[in-house]
């Protein structure tokens, strides 16, 4: 349809039908502003592909820095006077240099140079991509190269070096390599199970001007997803800020779906089975004293729920226990002077046939699972008992999800009436690091939630 001005009109020619059309002055201003309105977004739309490095660089230093916001928000939960500013500039600088930069250069002019036909792969409809043989094998290469050399030798170390120099209060980049190169084969499997996919996508289907901001959209979709279901995860904060999943971010994910196909065990009939029942007036340390005495006397703690209600601390524990060592664990438990106010009464369980306190401000949820053995409950409570926080309600259970391990998870609602500010936060998660290798955990979380707008 070509345009042409008249007087008072404004001539139509349809090439198509080969016929005109005659506008009036008003039908004709309106067709102009319509004009003008498509003529400006078809000129933003030209801006990526005239200018790719720069949309490039532009895309990645906003997603980067949108990606730290994210996380000190919604994963560190600081508030916007709490923001670090100088730590978001340095990620927004990797994502400018790095991200923007030297991976465009890599994905772009590299690739085109060694895959001259990449960028008419790209463009092919999905039959003629499965004909042209040279062009898959070619798009193979580029995932080969990008996932397995750049992202191994070179991605991988700059980030973690530029992590460790923004997040660490005194940065040691040799051990940095050193924790990467311990972790590398973890992490980069984790990395290919999602990367290698995306990327395949990203090679195949997306223009060369594209490449960048496909890699960016979907970092900023994997980081959504993870400060979602993590949420105050303060354990591991310096992971999920890493845009590619990594060995710990991809066990999160795996955990959460533990769940659905987890199922309960059954007592073990070789044992002897015992029913701990307690209520008294609510004090620090009751579940570190009885998980103790437990484990103390070989017992193991499967089932349990313990709760604070109102001022009462009430408990309920399942014990299994070899029946030589029952009556034993019975008589310390009735035998502990600290235990007397909780009223500890025990029973025999069967196979089925078929105080004043100030408020609290800082609340945690803490979920660990690891391996199956005596005493994990009671080194965990005593830990937390020994930085005077409070065990409001605590849930163990033996699991058995789709391998055959048995795994041991503990998940309880902790909260302190003294305020944490990121000094004592790095030291709670110090310890509960140490705790993790001691007992071999799997998966440790701590999540923190204020209660108080004067935490700090």
């Amino acid at each position: 349809m070509v345009p042409y001005k008249k007087c008072r009109q404004i001539i139509l020619y349809h090439r198509t039908t080969c016929q005109f059309q005659y506008l009036s002055l008003s039908h004709a201003d309106g067709y102009s502003g319509y004009s003008n309105y498509s003529n400006m977004w078809q000129n933003l739309a030209k801006i990526p592909i005239k200018h790719p490095l720069a949309f490039g660089v532009g895309v990645s230093t906003v997603k980067t820095s949108a990606s730290d916001l994210l996380v000190q928000t919604v994963v560190e939960q600081r508030q916007l006077d709490q923001i670090d500013w100088k730590r978001n500039a340095a990620f927004a600088t990797f994502g400018c240099f790095y991200l923007g930069g030297v991976q465009y250069a890599i994905y772009v002019p590299l690739f085109g140079r060694l895959f001259p036909n990449a960028a008419n792969f790209a463009s092919k409809p999905i039959r003629e991509k499965m004909k042209d043989v040279k062009g898959v094998a070619a798009l193979c290469g580029q995932v080969f190269l990008d996932q397995f050399v750049h992202h191994p030798f070179l991605y991988f170390p700059v980030f973690y070096a530029t992590r460790e120099v923004v997040m660490a209060e005194k940065p040691d980049l040799v051990r940095c390599m050193s924790t990467y190169k311990e972790n590398m084969k973890e992490d980069l499997t984790a990395l290919w199970k999602v990367w290698v996919p995306s990327t395949f996508v990203n090679f195949a289907f997306m223009p060369m001007w594209a490449r960048i901001p496909w890699v960016a959209g979907t970092s900023l979709l994997w980081t959504c997803i993870l400060s979602a279901m993590r949420g105050g995860d303060v354990m591991h904060s310096e992971e999920i800020e890493a845009p590619f999943p990594v060995g710990t971010t991809l066990t999160m994910i795996k955990e959460s779906l533990d769940d659905i196909f987890a199922s309960p065990v059954d007592l073990d009939k070789n044992l002897s089975h015992i029913c701990i029942s307690g209520a008294g007036p609510d004090r620090i340390g009751y579940v570190a004293m009885m998980a103790r005495a437990v484990a103390d006397s070989g017992g193991n703690v499967t089932h349990s729920k313990m709760i604070r209600l109102g001022q009462e601390f009430t408990t309920l524990m399942h014990v299994s226990i070899e029946p030589e060592k029952q009556q034993q664990l019975i008589k310390s438990l009735r035998d502990n002077k600290d235990l007397k106010p909780m009223n500890i009464r025990a029973s025999a369980l069967k196979r089925r046939q078929t105080g004043s306190y100030k408020d609290s401000v800082v609340g945690f949820k803490i979920h660990v699972v690891g391996a199956d053995r005596p005493g994990m409950l009671a080194r965990i409570a005593e830990l937390i008992a020994s930085r005077n926080m409070s065990i409001e309600d605590v849930t163990t259970e033996i699991r058995r999800g789709r391998g055959s391990r048995r795994d041991f998870v503990i998940t309880a609602d902790v909260v302190t009436a003294e305020k944490m500010d990121q000094h004592h936060l790095d030291s709670l998660v110090a310890d509960f690091e140490l705790l993790k290798k001691e007992l071999n955990l799997s998966v440790v979380d701590i999540r923190i939630s204020h209660m108080s707008q004067e935490v700090q």
